[in-house]
């Protein structure tokens, strides 16, 4: 069972993870509108997993006798000087997501709630690989400045772009 502050806690990520999907849902739509149908595909995929994140969350709550509430969402920016300000913005929130896992894991180990706290290891790992997604496609969006040929390029690779962050590295050689 859980405690309140737990439940209230996780109810939090619910809105957090809800919201990211209608921000990458307000991006994707975006791009969309102004050509970049590869970086189109990218956010409408990352905004269905964004959705998955708070549909697990909202189980999880119901499985452990809780009340998951499902929030209204404010509605996220919906225009962009830029597919670079775009991902600039998608960083940043990415970093604040990670900042909100962060908080709950330290609610649930205040409570001793140990339960919790190995279910939310699949959100800290997550978050570490969409962090490291974000930086980069930010390093590449440096690099390619303002050559229209390297966009053209990047709007078509973006959904093969592959990261392996430090946590999937796996052990030390043998």
């Amino acid at each position: 069972m859980l405690s309140k502050k737990v439940e209230e806690a996780l109810n939090e990520q619910i809105l957090m993870e809800g919201a990211s999907s209608n921000f990458y849902l307000a991006m994707a739509v975006w791009a969309e509108q102004n050509g970049y149908s590869g970086v189109s595909d990218f956010l409408y995929k990352h905004s269905d997993e964004e959705r998955f994140h708070m549909l697990k969350l909202v189980k999880y709550i119901n499985e452990r006798d809780g009340v998951a509430i499902i929030p209204a969402f404010q509605a996220p920016t919906t225009n962009y000087g830029s597919v670079k300000e775009l991902f600039e913005k998608l960083y940043s929130h990415e970093v604040k997501v990670t900042q909100s896992i962060g908080e709950l894991v330290g609610i649930c180990l205040d409570e001793r709630d140990f339960t919790t706290h190995n279910f939310l290891q699949w959100y800290v790992s997550e978050q570490l690989e969409e962090e490291a997604l974000a930086k980069t496609i930010m390093d590449k969006i440096k690099l390619m400045g303002s050559d229209s040929g390297a966009w053209y390029h990047f709007d078509r690779d973006i959904l093969s772009l592959t990261v392996t962050s430090s946590a999937d590295s796996g052990s030390a050689a043998k």
